[in-house]
């Protein structure tokens, strides 16, 4: 009888891993990146300081911030940075809480796995229990709306409370919640809100200006510097004779005919710059170039320039004055412009820029932040989009929670009695799901050197008492009452967390067998054929 042949399907230095191993390693690296941002979350979080391959530092607590300069390589570890960036897209704030959620349902769901309950069974409880839990939110949640305006101060000062802006989180968040009430409408977005940061000053002189700031100068310095009840051009066309997209020649065998030529570009030029002046703007703000000779005109006019200007200025620009983009000077008319109370250039720092100030209803305004140096005012900067997400997060879906780990120890205990009415080892997964859930309060208190036990056994006695907003009061180490202490945050937040994390850790926990290439293809191919490809 001939001998059973092993059969090869994968090349020799390919690494592979199955069953357990290869769930126990995606478990451990998860953990791994969870615990990397664990100890951020809360006011009492501590920072993070990440220096890159050339030399550059960045100093942060903001969750996805530090995952993405940490260039992570492992492919289960990967999908939690993935947690990160949607979290941030999605919400703009939450991330670490996402992430270490995440990493906690893998650390219990592995302990399944040690009493030999099958992953599919668990990724099928964690569904159940995720579903359950995002339904138990909803409704304890309470209402909110853009007249609410206390409330989201408070949405404001919750996200910045373990931000390096927390000194100041009053102040930002009055700026914040007058930003989002101005540019307010049913289709709200941040990018209706442009964030500008400039070094100097303290983050005290942080400022909203109703309008948008652009980081150009003037173009002449003959231009007025200030332009009162400013009628505002924005085009999309360059003010500047246009060279051939093909190579041309133009042969002249007669000095008169070269002087005719000039003097005919010289004419294109007037005519463009008449057609400019004769529209009755005072400012115009170009997205390409404007030719000296423009430049003269206008300023003999009191015109007010800016060139290159941003794509993406511009379509704020239009929102925040009224005034349309125009592509072509052919079809130029005073129905174009768009207003504004006041432009001026500005010098900020070693820097010239425009401000275009006073707008009548602007559906875009500019945030001015500013800080001591550049770290901070980066790390001001990320508590402010974070802050802004908060709110309009909070808005959009109309419904806020409260913080300080509160609403998880709610969702907590009413998980522990859902899985009691389950059959089956599915209700083993539930409790490890409410289990997992706890890690934000517990984490809140380990970051701010409280034992977590006695914390969290408080925190269980005040919600079986039914004070549904009992959170951690991370400065005094004891219990309060989340809602009556400002403590509130978006119900996004605590959705989009449970909902990129369960998904997460089920897909993790169905992965059997990691199969990992042996590098480029190009390694693999004989030497004489790599110099063809």
């Amino acid at each position: 009888m001939a001998q059973n042949q092993p059969i090869f399907i994968l090349s020799d230095d390919t690494k592979r891993s199955k069953g357990k191993d290869a769930q126990s390693n995606n478990i451990a690296a998860a953990k791994a990146v969870a615990d990397t941002v664990r100890t951020t979350l809360g006011p009492k979080g501590m920072d993070k300081m990440i220096v890159d391959s050339l030399g550059d530092v960045t100093i942060t607590n903001d969750g996805v911030t530090i995952l993405e300069e940490m260039q992570i390589e492992h492919p289960a570890a990967k999908m939690l940075v993935e947690i990160a960036k949607t979290q941030e897209d999605e919400v703009g704030d939450g991330t670490t809480t996402a992430v270490i959620l995440a990493g906690d349902l893998l650390k219990n769901a592995e302990d399944l796995i040690e009493k030999a309950v099958h992953p599919t069974v668990i990724a099928r409880g964690y569904k159940l229990a995720a579903t359950h839990a995002i339904k138990i939110l909803q409704e304890i949640a309470e209402d909110v709306n853009i007249t609410d305006e206390k409330i989201l101060k408070k949405v404001a000062m919750t996200a910045m409370a373990s931000k390096g802006a927390s000194s100041e989180k009053e102040h930002l968040a009055n700026l914040i919640v007058n930003a989002v009430k101005t540019v307010f409408d049913e289709d709200i977005s941040m990018d209706d809100i442009k964030i500008e940061k400039k070094v100097g000053d303290g983050i005290e002189n942080s400022e909203l200006i109703k309008g948008i700031v652009i980081d150009k100068e003037r173009v002449h310095s003959e231009m007025p510097k200030q332009i009162k009840n400013a009628k505002i051009l924005l085009l999309d066309c360059a003010l500047e004779v246009k060279s051939p997209e093909t190579d041309t020649k133009i042969q002249i065998d007669d000095p008169d005919k070269l002087q005719a030529f000039l003097d005919q570009e010289q004419d294109m030029i007037k005519k463009m710059a008449d057609k400019v002046i004769n529209s009755g703007a005072n400012v115009i703000l170009v997205q390409k170039g404007i030719d000296d000779l423009v430049q003269h005109y206008l300023s003999k006019n009191g015109i007010y320039a800016a060139r290159r200007v941003k794509k993406d200025d511009m379509d704020k620009l239009a929102r925040a004055t009224g005034a349309k983009v125009v592509s072509t000077l052919n079809e130029l008319s005073s129905d174009d412009l768009g207003y504004a109370g006041f432009v001026e250039e500005v010098k900020v720092g070693d820097e010239d820029m425009t401000y275009i100030r006073e707008c009548k209803n602007p559906k875009a305004v500019t945030l001015m932040i500013r800080g001591g140096t550049q770290h901070v005012v980066d790390e001001v900067e990320r508590a402010v989009r974070d802050a802004l997400g908060d709110v309009v997060a909070a808005l959009k879906i109309g419904k806020v929670v409260g913080g300080a780990g509160a609403c998880e120890m709610e969702v907590s205990k009413e998980l522990r009695k859902y899985a009691n009415k389950l059959k089956g080892r599915e209700q083993l997964a539930v409790l490890a799901f409410a289990e997992s859930i706890e890690v934000v309060p517990r984490t809140l208190a380990e970051n701010a050197g409280l034992d977590p036990i006695d914390m969290l056994t408080d925190l269980k006695n005040q919600h079986d008492k039914k004070v549904k907003w009992a959170g951690i009061d991370v400065m005094k180490g004891k219990v309060l009452d989340a809602w009556d202490n400002d403590i509130i945050e978006p119900l996004k937040i605590k959705t989009q967390a449970i909902k990129s994390a369960s998904e997460v850790a089920e897909m993790i926990l169905r992965i059997d067998d990691v199969i990992a290439g042996s590098g480029s293809k190009e390694s693999q191919m004989p030497p004489d054929m790599r110099g063809m490809m």
